[in-house]
């Protein structure tokens, strides 16, 4: 379940400096770790595996020490793994940040299940009830409402509209842009903002145009401020210009809605929970798929909030019970960290350093929980919340209510799981206050006087992607979220996933430009290998039913695959170093790429490991493990319907090109080659198909066409590049020309490839514009000495100021200063003087023959 943070010690981190997983303290299993206050942290216990149980030498970054762990399930065979993950709070789409959550748990899990053999039992939540679900909910169904109230006929907006509309602008402006006169309107907004805010609407400095860096990154509160003058400013328009009531409410939405609660939220029916379900339901169906589209697998059971409340009223119950909760007199129930702590538990293991951060305790508390409330101790948190006006309840002893954020995940995992977990995954932010408390709660729940229980052995958390050094925020709105990234094809899920697989799981992401060219050279590289080990297997299957003969550079070869699995499995059980894996495939497959003279036999057995590597981590979401003979991943191919019309073109593209470089082209044999390409086909060209057909037939014809004009080879080769450069790659298709009697390669285009030719055009236009420059300057050079030539060698020296007395000839003799003119500078000078004699007699020849 995932909250909004702005704060946070995440390290900034870059590819080239952290190509591995950084170095971790190891501490002692039985070690007490040091809070920051001094305390001692409670040992933590690693659970014991029967004797003859099988396991890996895996270990875990372990966030309850802080260490590298050696990983020991629970089951006593050390076979099942039980995993419970925080999932999202479902009241918007996923982003970007989310992505990088969940796709690396996903690879940790396949490299637990798939590597190492685990039966992992994978359990997650979905939060379908809370505070931002409830007012989110809340507002929507109060503004739908609003609308329906006033819908028009002619789509016009009436006096009645507009004046809640202004209503609305008020109340927003009152409320987050308080340094604005109180009389502010919509007409007079912009230069209320000019003269309050001037310097401080939230954008960060320009770039320097020398460097091209950007600025300082801008604050939250920045941030925060440019979104509230944006929406403030959008109402502002529309108030003034409101246009069609849909043109209206696109702009004024944003303003309508907390006003519209804040009139009439108190009045909901807390029965009625179906507005905040239907909310919940609709992001949670697209939130899987967009894990859908990442190549996430979908959890062995989904657990929610609102399906689980008798059962977290029961857990509620028990720690009352037991002597860690109370309840207050407004129906609400609090955990008593000080009994806990009294009874010999430790409070915040994760975070100790944040125990006293009365910041995060009241995020974690959640925004309907602010003003006073009855609880005992500042630090004390809600088990359950007594409902307020217009907030959805369920009956408790208490009285109606509805379940606080923490004791959720404490109760679901407890009744899925049962008393100990082990793995409890999560974002880094979740650490404190939200996995704090689950201990807490957990651990007052299960424990007894004579037995206290270790809920969690191992916690996870995710290291957080940042823009500019900030996580990614809705209310900051500096996110992309993932299906708008995926449907601009900015990144693809394989994109993303190389990106998070290039460094630690456990480490925060800032994307740069480097990081980028990392993971586009990363999966160019791939592509490049698999499809050359492709296009072998094609053309060599019938060459590979015996034992081929290795040579030195096989078993060279095979020596560096053979180290590579023992690296992999090292860096695999080095707390899942997926980075260390990347570069390991990197590096064998740039070996592989120099070695000459392989066999088939070795570049396939390469490739087929290569390949089981790859779909373990995800990659490939047609990835089947259960065929060991698989090379390679999806899209590598061309499509279906373009491969007759495509594999024709380029095989009548190498014949021509193979006469055009014999040395004396055979126009015949070029025009009978272009006559024997046709596809036989039973029925009409596929719509689908038909780009594909229509650039074979457009080939086919200027070949013949050229052959007719007996063309020189030069323009065969030409029109060659232009079927390979133009026509086919604007179909997203591209010939890789190779040395002969090798055909071209079929292949798709990919990012490698678009950025290389960007790249190469860029330079080739840098150089024309360089060259038109240089010329631009010769002929300005020029332009001057021809202007210079019109003037007469007796004039030239008496214009500039520079002299005050000349000879006959105009060479002068004193200088301004009054200065004899010397020998050697009456020399120079001279020269100077027959030189432009020389260009003034020229010029008047010229003048002359005019």
């Amino acid at each position: 379940m995932r909250r909004l943070r702005l704060g946070g010690d995440v390290n900034s981190l870059t590819l080239l400096s952290r190509a591995v997983s950084f170095p971790l303290q190891k501490l002692s299993a039985h070690q007490h770790t040091m809070a920051s206050d001094g305390r001692k942290q409670p040992p933590w216990i690693p659970p014991q595996p029967r004797p003859d149980a099988q396991l890996p030498r895996l270990k875990i970054y372990n966030s309850l020490t802080r260490s590298k762990d050696d990983f020991v399930p629970v089951d006593p065979e050390g076979k099942v793994v039980t995993w419970y993950a925080c999932g999202p709070t479902v009241y918007e789409d996923a982003h970007l940040g989310h992505a990088k959550n969940y796709v690396s748990t996903d690879i940790i899990r396949r490299i637990m299940k798939d590597y190492f053999g685990f039966r992992v039992k994978f359990v997650m939540n979905t939060t379908d009830i809370d505070d931002k679900i409830i007012l989110q909910g809340r507002q929507q169904y109060l503004l739908s409402r609003f609308k329906h109230e006033h819908a028009s006929e002619d789509d016009s907006v009436s006096d009645p509209v507009l004046a809640e509309g202004r209503a609305a602008f008020k109340h927003y402006i009152c409320k987050n842009l308080p340094s604005l006169p109180s009389d502010t309107s919509p007409e007079t907004f912009f230069e209320a903002v000019g003269k309050a805010y001037k310097g401080k609407a939230g954008l960060p400095p320009p770039a320097d145009p020398a460097t091209g860096q950007q600025g300082q990154a801008a604050t939250v509160a920045e941030l925060l401020l440019k979104v509230h003058i944006g929406t403030a400013g959008s109402a502002a328009e529309a108030l003034q210009a409101p246009g069609t009531l849909p043109a209206f409410f696109a702009k004024t939405d944003d303003v309508l809605l907390p006003y519209l609660d804040s009139l009439h939220g108190a009045e909901m029916d807390s029965n009625n929970h179906q507005i905040y379900l239907e909310l919940g339901r609709k992001f949670e169906r697209r939130f899987f798929e967009d894990m859908n589209a990442l190549n996430v697998l979908v959890p062995d059971q989904l657990t929610r909030v609102t399906e689980y409340v008798p059962q977290i009223v029961c857990f509620v119950e028990k720690i009352v019970a037991n002597g860690f909760g109370y309840a207050t007199p407004d129906g609400s129930v609090y955990f008593d960290i000080d009994s806990f702590e009294k009874a010999g538990h430790s409070y915040s293991r994760l975070e100790p350093w944040n125990k006293n951060d009365r910041a995060l305790q009241a995020d974690g508390e959640g925004s309907l929980s602010k003003g006073k409330s009855m609880k005992r101790g500042e630090n004390h948190f809600a088990l359950w919340k007594a409902s307020k006006p217009g907030e959805p309840a369920w009956p408790s002893p208490w009285g109606h209510g509805r379940p606080g954020w923490h004791i959720e995940c404490s109760a679901m995992a407890s009744e899925v799981i049962g008393k100990t977990i082990d793995i409890h995954s999560g974002g880094v932010d979740l650490r404190f206050p939200h996995h704090d408390n689950e201990l807490a709660q957990s651990e007052a729940y299960w424990s007894s006087p004579s037995c206290q229980v270790q809920w969690t052995n191992y916690f996870v958390h995710m290291g957080q992607l940042r823009i500019r050094g900030l996580k990614m925020s809705k209310s900051l709105k500096n996110y992309t979220t993932i299906r708008s990234v995926l449907s601009e094809q900015e990144w693809s899920a394989r994109s993303l996933r190389i990106c998070f697989l290039l460094m630690p799981w456990q480490d925060g992401i800032e994307v740069t430009d480097e990081l980028m060219k990392a993971v586009v050279g990363w999966e160019g590289k791939l592509n490049n290998f698999f499809l050359k080990s492709l296009d072998l297997w094609k053309h060599s299957l019938a060459k590979t039913s015996g034992q081929e003969e290795l040579g030195i550079a096989d078993q060279q070869l095979l020596s560096a695959l053979e180290k590579a699995k023992m690296d992999v499995d090292m860096a695999l059980c080095d707390s899942f170093n997926t980075s260390a894996v990347m570069r390991i495939l990197s590096d064998l497959v740039t070996e592989s790429n120099s070695a000459e003279g392989l066999s088939n036999q070795t570049v396939f057995l390469l490739a087929r490991w290569v390949t089981r590597i790859i779909a373990i981590f995800g990659l490939d979401p047609e990835g089947d493990l259960g065929n060991p003979d698989r090379i390679g991943w999806s899209g590598l191919d061309i499509p279906v319907l373009a491969k007759p019309y495509v594999y024709h073109a380029s095989q009548l593209r190498d014949k021509v090109r193979t006469l055009a470089c014999s040395g004396s082209v055979d126009h015949a044999a070029v025009a009978k080659l272009a006559d024997g390409t046709t596809i036989t086909a039973s029925s009409p060209v596929a719509e689908r198909s038909q780009p594909y057909d229509l650039v074979l037939q457009q080939f086919r014809t200027d070949v013949k066409a050229l052959a007719a004009q007996q063309a020189p080879a030069k323009d065969l080769l030409a029109l060659c590049d232009q079927l390979r450069d133009v026509h086919l790659w604007n179909l997203g298709i591209y010939l890789e020309d190779r040395n002969s009697p090798q055909p071209a390669l079929v292949r798709p285009l990919d990012k490698l490839l678009v950025e290389a030719r960007a790249a190469q055009e860029s330079a080739g236009a840098a150089k024309a514009k360089a060259k038109l420059e240089q010329q631009a300057r010769e002929a300005e050079a020029e332009r001057e000495l021809r202007e210079r030539a019109k003037i007469h060698p007796l004039q030239m020296f008496k214009t500039s100021g520079e002299y005050l007395e000349w000879d006959e000839s105009g060479i002068p003799t004193v200088d301004a200063a009054g200065t004899v003119v010397s020998k050697n500078r009456r020399k120079k000078l001279l020269k100077e003087w027959e030189k432009q004699k020389m260009r003034h007699e020229e010029w008047l020849a010229t003048q002359q023959a005019e």
